[in-house]
């Protein structure tokens, strides 16, 4: 049974950990600069003469492979290496308590990251007519996409027994899932077998999102996703209480 109260109480402490943490503001650091940088200096945004937005709600998500490892490696991986899993096993908390409460302080700090880039479409907007609409669906899009590849880094945190793998193992299935789709762009593969990359990558069910247009079958893949990482984390969760 999931009870949202305890969920938002382990939600808080994950927090205030976090936010003490040095790493935690590197990321920002990193978020905000990569994103910024790579549209005006590689992308060169100016040139694209084109009152849109689109190539820099693309860079989150190249972003995201970075930052959601260095935010879900210490989830579980941490609490393995200090025992301390062991004592939160013990105590009133169901497994979907506990990886709620991972899941919203993650998820907490990314929604931070993505309100700070909204400096920069506000300092764009007296440059051209920018579509408000796209933006916002852009935003749902990147929002969406960090939730799902946040619970797959939780998932491979908690199967993970140190930070340096979850993090090495986290960027790996982030690279995958989010970038994969770029093959099916560069080698003639058969119709089926594009299919089933674009389906299970990120990126291409963003794109959509990118491109002001809120698909249904996009929004549900993210959302299903989601909840299938969650559902994986608390079995492990669980196997781990058992076996303890």
């Amino acid at each position: 049974m999931i009870l949202p109260r305890r969920a938002f109480a382990l939600a808080r402490k994950e927090l205030f950990s976090y936010l003490n943490a040095p790493a935690f503001y590197g990321a920002v650091v990193f978020f905000l600069l990569f994103c910024s940088i790579t549209l005006f200096y590689f992308q060169g945004y100016f040139a694209l003469n084109s009152a849109t937005l689109r190539p820099y709600f693309l860079n989150f998500q190249t972003a995201f492979v970075f930052i959601i490892p260095v935010l879900t490696m210490k989830s579980w991986a941490e609490e393995r290496k200090t025992g301390s899993l062991e004592l939160l096993l013990t105590m009133p908390f169901s497994e979907w308590d506990l990886v709620l409460g991972k899941f919203i302080s993650v998820m907490a700090l990314l929604m931070m990251m993505l309100v700070l880039t909204i400096a920069l479409p506000l300092s764009l907007l007296p440059l051209g007519t920018f579509d408000g609409g796209v933006i916002m669906c852009e935003y749902a899009g990147a929002l969406l996409l960090a939730a799902s590849a946040t619970a797959l880094g939780l998932l491979l945190s908690s199967l993970s027994k140190n930070q340096a793998g979850s993090f090495l193992g986290c960027m790996a299935a982030l690279v995958v899932v989010i970038l994969v789709h770029q093959v099916t762009y560069t080698f003639n593969l058969p119709g089926w077998l594009s299919s089933l990359i674009n389906f299970i990558s990120l990126s291409f069910h963003f794109q959509s999102f990118s491109k002001g247009v809120l698909d249904t079958r996009d929004l549900a893949f993210f959302i299903l996703s989601t909840v299938l990482f969650l559902y994986l984390n608390t079995r492990v969760i669980l196997f781990r209480k058992w076996s303890a």
